[in-house]
């Protein structure tokens, strides 16, 4: 079964978004932790990483690299309040799928629902058939 990955320091926000990908029938990992992050992601039980802007006290930037070291297929979804041009530039060039804006409300979670379902959906038509 495919795994999402949920990383970030925001506890509130990342209940939100286990709640609400558990809800659609994802199976969820949530940590605050960079070491379980990588772990899950060396161990394959997440493809696709929801990540904020920081948590366990590195910068998105900093761990974005290192998540694609462990697997280069893993698909990272950045989920932070503004961020600058040049710091959006380095993460793409680094290699993430996609950055939403962290939700203000209710209704905007679905950006990020569809961005999920999305990163799901390309990793699964990459997929050779059985």
């Amino acid at each position: 079964m495919l795994g999402l990955l949920i990383a970030d320091n925001d506890t509130e926000a990342r209940k939100q978004m286990a709640d609400l990908f558990i809800e659609a029938g994802y199976n969820v990992i949530v940590t605050t932790s960079a070491a379980n992050a990588i772990y899950g992601i060396l161990k394959k039980a997440a493809q696709v990483v929801l990540m904020g802007s920081e948590f366990d006290e590195f910068k998105a930037g900093e761990l974005v690299p290192l998540l694609k070291k462990c697997n280069r297929d893993l698909t990272i979804i950045l989920v932070s309040d503004e961020a600058s041009l040049p710091t959006m530039r380095k993460l793409r060039k680094e290699g993430i799928f996609y950055h939403a804006l962290k939700p203000s409300k209710p209704e905007d979670k679905e950006e990020i629902r569809q961005a999920v379902r999305c990163a799901f959906d390309s990793l699964l038509s990459c997929r050779p058939a059985r």
